[in-house]
């Protein structure tokens, strides 16, 4: 037996994440700059575009890493397997593109982390049994779930961005119904990476 990267958009995704992590602890701030969405955009600076994607790939501590990426690692490896990893890192830089420009444009908040794309497949991920005709329960009920406790933590205040949370949740509902419209059958979908195109 051997280990294979059975996952090279998930697996690659993570440990990028980790070796940011290990730079932004060793090197501090001189480099998380390079990491983080300001909540003052400079239209000039070319680090602030680049920011746009890259801050997803920072984190503010260990544990925020740890908690991301255990999610990211248990659902992604599923959804890239099912959509295929051409679609997966698109719904990625995708969710992080929406997520970055709605809070340049309505909010004015510091964000950095995987928290959005780890809730965008996690409500993706509830789409895994979609049926023509019928919207699945599992759906409905993270989508409550989900969407009422980050509702009620907007509420502190904290530095945790749920803004950016609900935006990759809402990412993930959205290319749920897109991407099983198309293949939904009276059976449970099993579409390949070349099934639907976006």
């Amino acid at each position: 037996m051997k280990i294979q990267y059975n996952s090279p958009v998930i697996l690659t995704y993570a440990l990028i994440c980790a070796i940011v992590m290990t730079l932004i602890h060793f090197l501090g701030e001189g480099v998380q700059v390079f990491f983080i969405l300001k909540s003052q955009f400079d239209y000039s600076s070319a680090v602030d575009w680049f920011s746009l994607v890259s801050y997803t790939l920072g984190h503010s501590s260990w544990n925020h890493l740890l908690g991301n990426m255990m999610l990211v690692l248990l659902v992604g490896p599923m959804l890239e397997e099912k959509y295929g990893s051409k679609k997966l890192l698109f719904m990625i830089i995708l969710t992080a593109l929406v997520t970055a420009v709605s809070n340049v444009i309505f909010f004015n908040n510091d964000v950095l982390g995987a928290s959005g794309i780890a809730f965008m497949m996690i409500l993706l991920s509830s789409f895994s049994s979609f049926k023509k005709g019928n919207i699945p329960l599992t759906f409905v009920l993270v989508f409550v779930l989900y969407i009422g406790t980050e509702l009620i933590n907007s509420l502190n205040e904290d530095q945790i961005s749920q803004f950016g949370h609900i935006a990759g949740g809402a990412c993930g509902a959205w290319f749920g119904f897109v991407l099983n419209k198309g293949n939904a059958t009276d059976e449970p979908s099993h579409s390949g990476e070349d099934d639907f195109e976006l």
